[in-house]
This record gives C-alpha cells, structure tokens and sequence, in this order.
C-alpha cells in the first residue's frame, strides 16, 4: 500500500499532466480549468493510482487532493456501454462535500461522457434510484444514504474497484 503525505513530499520529477500518461481528453480537461503542474500530492498520488495500486493519501485543504483521486478514477473507467453498475465510490462525511466532490469530478471529466450519481441525504430518493437502474459509473455519497440504497438493493456493488474515503477523520468523528 502506497502511503502519500504532500507536507513532507515534494513532486520529484513529475513537472507536468504531461509526464503523467494522461489521454488527451483528461489533460484538455485540466488545461481547460487552468491546471498547470500536479501538485505535490496528485504527483505522489496519481501515478500509482494508476497502476491500480492501495493508496493512503493525506494533505491539507486546498492542496487538490479531489483531483488526486479522480484523474485516475476517470482515467479507468470502463465506459457505461460496458458496465452500467457503479465502479468506483467515493465516501464523505457531509452531502455538502458530496456535491462539492461530484462537482470537481463533473468538471474533470469535461468532454468524455461520464455518469456521475450523488448519493446523500437532502437529495430525491426516487431521482437517485432512477439513476441508479439508468446506469452509473462513479456514486459519490454519504455513508447513511449508500448504506440505505445498499440495504434496497438499487446500489449494486458488484463492478466496484475503486472506494475512496474522503476525509475519513470526519467520518469517524460522526
């Protein structure tokens, strides 16, 4: 398991998205939203996310940690023709930071075709079912609610490979 803390780290050689092997589509992306270099934890993070490798990563806010764990999300989903069940999840403590979290993926995977569900509590129920059974790729959710459409059985977790816990610390103070 690769373990990553950016306050004690610096980028090493990675200077650029560029030297990351990222498709054209994710790097117009970050160039389209200003992203000059990786910062020091998306450099520690990103190129062993992409070897499919076990990640604890820590940083402190601001440092684009969002954007550590979802580059390679994006970068290796399977396209919703394929797999219409959710492949990756991504677990935060409050709905605030889930619509935060979906927003940055959301603006990430800007020209590629990507399903994207929120799955937290505040939100219609029916509507999360609906695009639950439409097809999804990556749910961003809170534990009480994907834990309830787990217990429905309209969350289907049989395709995921990928579970990020964001701000766990808050989730086991809550």
């Amino acid at each position: 398991m690769q373990q990553s803390n950016d306050s004690t780290s610096t980028p090493g050689e990675i200077h650029s998205f560029e030297e990351l092997d990222l498709s054209p589509i994710t790097l117009k992306a970050l160039q389209r939203l200003g992203y000059q270099a990786p910062t020091p934890i998306q450099s520690l993070v990103i190129p062993p996310a992409l070897d499919g490798q076990d990640i604890i990563g820590q940083a402190r806010t601001g440092t684009g940690k969002t954007a550590a764990f979802s580059i390679p999300i994006l970068e290796l989903l399977d396209p919703l023709s394929e797999c219409r069940n959710p492949q990756a999840m991504i677990l935060v403590p409050t709905r605030e930071l889930a619509e935060q979290v979906y927003q940055e993926i959301h603006r990430l995977a800007y020209g590629c075709k990507t399903a994207i569900t929120v799955l937290a509590g505040g939100k219609h129920m029916r509507r999360q079912m609906t695009q639950l059974r439409e097809g999804t790729q990556v749910v961003v959710g809170t534990p009480g609610r994907v834990y309830d459409h787990i217990q429905r059985k309209t969350f289907k977790t049989s395709d995921l490979w990928c579970v990020v816990l964001d701000e766990a610390d808050r989730m086991l103070d809550i």
